[in-house]
């Protein structure tokens, strides 16, 4: 697995980052003062958790004065589909062979 899924799978592991990723999704661009109202953590710890977001190219941020907007990126996730998609495969194969095997045993 590459250092860009690395990072991604990292960022979405911890709860309150993938509960501000969520948010952004949901209800779109927001300031970091936005997102820490309805965090549960302090301002500095919200910083923190979208500069990984950010790291792991979920999203981005466009710079409006002194103010920073940060929105999720498009096809951020496509790895973490395309990757699941494998590991469903992976699995839908192994159960196919344990149910012939299954199957054989019976007969």
């Amino acid at each position: 697995m590459s250092n860009a899924h690395d990072r991604l799978f990292r960022a979405l592991a911890d709860p309150t980052r993938r509960a501000i990723f969520e948010r952004l999704c949901r209800e779109g661009e927001q300031t970091v003062g936005a997102l820490t109202a309805q965090a549960g953590v302090s301002q500095p710890a919200v910083s923190k958790h979208v500069a990984a977001l950010k790291q792991a190219g979920l999203v981005r941020d466009r710079q409006d004065g002194r103010q920073t907007h940060y929105s999720v990126l498009p096809g951020a996730l496509t790895p973490l589909i395309d990757w699941t998609s494998r590991m469903a495969g992976f699995w839908e194969n192994r159960f196919d062979d344990l149910e012939d095997l299954l199957k054989r045993m019976d007969q």
